[in-house]
């Protein structure tokens, strides 16, 4: 067996891909995973706590009320929308030149994203280039997050023993609850400065502070080796077409019934994380609280996400996320009763149990979308799969559900969230189960 001793100051030695997860090598790359995904999405859901409580204040001072909002949301959705685009190219490049890389370039790529839109000037200041400027800023955003999840994804699965890898895979999204409660509660803590303040410079910090935590996670992911299942691949004599070409081609089917699943998971979100928040503080609830039980929700989050990625590689990646989409659709209503009641502890249950619902169908989320595409199209097929879920699920949700609301209520929200979940969970039981599949030879 190879070796995992360290030697010198380079990355660890490739582990192989059978055996204990409990070894030096291993943990740190479950942590380069783990924290690498925390720190792009404390950038990226950030903005969905500045575009669902300040921006519309700041950037869209000319609309009235309902149209700030919608606008400020339209910005958010920017960022989604590029997603997919951002998972194309980083994963173009993950699958050619290395998972390792790639990701070093996206990190590198958010921090200066979210430092920038920290020290961004107001409409009141520059004018029509702030907004300008902020969706911009929110595009390259969403590129960066594109190309992280699918990398730090893979960096973990194609490291793990093969019994082991919805595990392994659930790391890169326990990041993403971490990073929202990071996020959350940095947030929060400002809006404890005197309103003039906070809207003045208070709602900056959080932003600037990216850059430290961007020194961190580069520290961390430099010492990461690539991964084995890529070395194989680089190593064979295959020639090797380029990866989007090829799962557009080979893989349309999986693709799109990945992506239809997928919106499960962020249809949620978008409703209960970006929405619920703005819906709650405007019906009155305390944006402190409001923001702070947000944090608690994203946190219980991941148990749950450890929980259902590891029963996931007992029983399978979909009786689990199937279960998951089941109970998210039968608690649609009391969810969005308990959003509407203007305050803090009905906001809490909401969003408590939206997040919990979830973290069962995230937890199997990752390895369900590597395990569709062979390693020479992985990174590709797999970003794509779950960004532009996150794209139809969570980036134009929020301003969707603002619209239905003004023209129906909730009822015609919560029918929309049924109907999504139904189609959702129609295209999960068209895949095919992945938890027994070799990857190493898949075609």
């Amino acid at each position: 067996m190879t070796s995992l001793r360290r030697t010198g100051s380079g990355p660890d030695p490739v582990p192989p891909r059978s055996g204990s997860m409990n070894t030096p090598a291993m943990r740190r790359i479950l942590a380069s995973s783990f924290i690498g995904s925390l720190i792009e999405y404390y950038d990226f859901l950030l903005y969905a706590m500045a575009a669902a409580i300040v921006f519309k204040d700041l950037f869209f001072t000319d609309a009235g009320p309902g149209v700030a909002a919608f606008a400020s949301f339209g910005t958010l959705a920017a960022g989604y929308a590029a997603r997919p685009v951002g998972g194309a190219i980083f994963g173009h490049f993950g699958d050619r030149l290395g998972r390792k890389n790639v990701l070093v370039v996206s990190m590198v790529t958010m921090g200066v994203a979210t430092c920038l839109i920290g020290l961004l000037p107001t409409t009141a200041q520059i004018g029509i280039a702030a907004p300008v400027l902020l969706v911009v800023l929110r595009v390259v955003q969403g590129l960066a997050v594109g190309g992280e999840w699918g990398g730090a994804m893979l960096v973990g699965l194609e490291h793990a023993p093969d019994g082991r890898r919805g595990f392994a895979a659930s790391f890169a999204n326990m990041g993403a609850p971490a990073g929202a409660t990071l996020a959350t509660l940095v947030f929060s803590a400002c809006t404890l400065l005197p309103e003039d303040e906070f809207l003045s410079w208070g709602w900056r910090v959080p932003f600037l502070l990216s850059v430290a935590l961007v020194s961190v996670g580069l520290v961390i992911r430099l010492k990461v080796a690539e991964t084995p299942l890529f070395q194989e691949l680089r190593d064979a004599a295959e020639t090797r077409k380029i990866p989007l070409v090829e799962v557009l081609a080979k893989y349309p089917r999986n693709l799109a019934l990945g992506v239809l699943a997928g919106t499960s998971v962020y249809t949620l979100a978008g409703i209960v994380t970006v929405w619920a928040v703005s819906h709650a503080v405007d019906a009155g609830a305390d944006k402190t609280g409001v923001l702070n039980a947000k944090a608690a929700a994203a946190a219980v989050m991941i148990p749950i996400v450890i929980v259902s990625a590891r029963l996931s590689d007992r029983v399978g990646r979909r009786p689990v996320m199937l279960a998951g989409m089941v109970m998210a659709a039968l608690a649609a209503f009391p969810i969005l009763w308990l959003a509407d009641t203007g305050t803090v502890w009905g906001f809490a249950g909401a969003v408590v149990l939206g997040q919990a619902l979830q973290g069962v169908i995230f937890g199997p989320f990752g390895a369900f979308t590597a395990e569709l595409f062979p390693t020479r199209m992985r990174y590709t097929g797999a970003s794509l799969t779950y960004q532009s879920a996150s794209t139809l699920g969570a980036g134009f949700t929020p301003a969707i559900a603002a619209a239905l609301v003004v023209g129906g209520g909730l009822p015609l929200l919560g029918g929309i969230w049924v109907l999504a979940f139904v189609v959702a969970g129609a295209a999960l039981l068209l895949t095919r189960e992945g938890r027994t599949r070799d990857l190493a030879t898949m075609k």
